[in-house]
């Protein structure tokens, strides 16, 4: 998968930008606070996900600007494909989307068009954080693979919402125990789907890790990525749904009702799922060094992308946010190593962080970015 063009006005501090990427490696450059990550914003904006910074859809436009403009042209390895992304600011957010000139009611579409894996700083959340960071990344990882496991979440999300309204009118009184058995039902439905598709990405990611993490380290410290259930033991989940699974699903459901009542939520399912990542039999988060654990952040997103790329025979788009700088010559080889077939967007403040291999690559171009304004720099 390769950018052919990129256009961005009005995306936040983003003004006029027009870039033809280089097909192997594009760095941008440019102090802080200049629009480089803003710049990978408004590419992962076309995927269609929730900004991996955490900004909201209102902060996208420009407080000077009455709207943003998005265009991007791109190919894979069938054709050449074209998406657009407007917001105007009159009326709170008025978003019009377009593939291929046709428009779309929400992003979703995108997302089984376009893929892009990012890495940033804020990776080591997904080792040292909550479950809910874990749970959002192989959740985005795997839809990335399979598009049925998109609609899978989503529906499960919402069944978990409903059962949650109901368990708070139960606690009132304002409805009986029985009236949980429909969504009860449904919810051992999708969440046994859920377990099962979540499962089976964390296996293929798992291999990976561990044959990165042993490079990195000079197979010093051995990484293991293990799958946890709420519900059932690694050995209990199947590659699909069974009936028993389901029902075992919604026995333990139906067990948990009284706890559930009190607490106002569901404390059993797939909701609860999380995986452990694990050094030498110790668990990273809560025993890893802080470079143990930026390392382990790092081979997880690289075996992000090499699952994807073994899966899908395409390569993913690859967007870099300032985190070369923090890595040491190994761990910047391996970096370069997975990626090399890749197209790449490498922000950095100075070129001298990206490291010797990446400068003396002259299958490259650089950019400088100033207050929004990306330039093309010389060779």
């Amino acid at each position: 998968m390769r950018i052919l063009s990129l256009e961005a006005d009005g995306y936040k501090n983003l003004e006029q930008v027009v870039m033809q990427p280089h097909p192997s490696l594009n760095l941008i450059l440019g102090n802080n606070a200049q629009g480089k990550t803003n710049l990978l914003e408004a590419i992962w904006t076309c995927t269609g996900c929730k900004s991996f910074r955490g900004s909201k859809e209102r902060d996208w436009i420009h407080v000077k600007k009455p709207a943003m403009h998005i265009k991007l042209q791109f190919e894979d390895s069938k054709r050449k494909q074209e998406i657009q992304y407007h917001m105007q600011r009159a009326d709170g957010r008025q978003k019009k989307i377009l593939l291929n000139q046709v428009s779309l009611q929400g992003g979703s579409r995108l997302f089984a068009q376009f893929q892009c894996v990012v890495f940033s700083p804020d990776d080591r959340e997904i080792v040292r954080g909550g479950p809910e960071k874990r749970r959002a990344f192989m959740d985005l990882c795997g839809s990335q693979l399979n598009p049925a496991m998109l609609a899978c979440i989503k529906r499960f999300d919402q069944l978990t919402a409903q059962r949650n309204a109901m368990l708070k009118q139960i606690a009132l009184g304002r409805a009986a125990k029985s009236d949980l058995s429909v969504w009860d039902i449904q919810l051992a439905q999708y969440g046994a789907m859920l377990t099962c598709m979540r499962y089976s990405y964390i296996q293929q990611l798992a291999q990976q890790c561990a044959a990165l993490y042993s490079e990195v380290t000079r197979q010093s410290e051995q990484l293991e990525i293990r799958y946890h259930s709420n519900l059932f033991s690694n050995t209990e989940i199947p590659s699909r749904p069974t009936a028993e699974m389901q029902q075992s699903y919604l026995e333990q459901l139906t067990a948990a009702v009284d706890d559930d009542i009190r607490q106002g939520f569901s404390t059993k399912g797939a909701g609860r799922d999380d995986f452990f990542c694990k050094i030498n039999g110790m668990t990273v988060r809560d025993f890893g060094s802080q470079g143990q654990q930026k390392t382990t952040a790092l081979v997880l997103k690289l075996a992000q992308a090499s699952v994807f790329y073994a899966q899908r025979e395409e390569t993913p788009i690859i967007l870099l946010d300032d985190v070369m700088g923090e890595l040491d010559a190994d761990r910047q080889r391996l970096v370069y190593h997975i990626i090399r077939d890749m197209q790449v967007f490498l922000t950095a403040c100075h070129a001298e962080s990206v490291g010797r291999e990446t400068r003396s690559d002259a299958d490259c171009s650089v950019f400088s970015m100033q207050q929004g304004v990306l330039h093309p720099m010389p060779q």
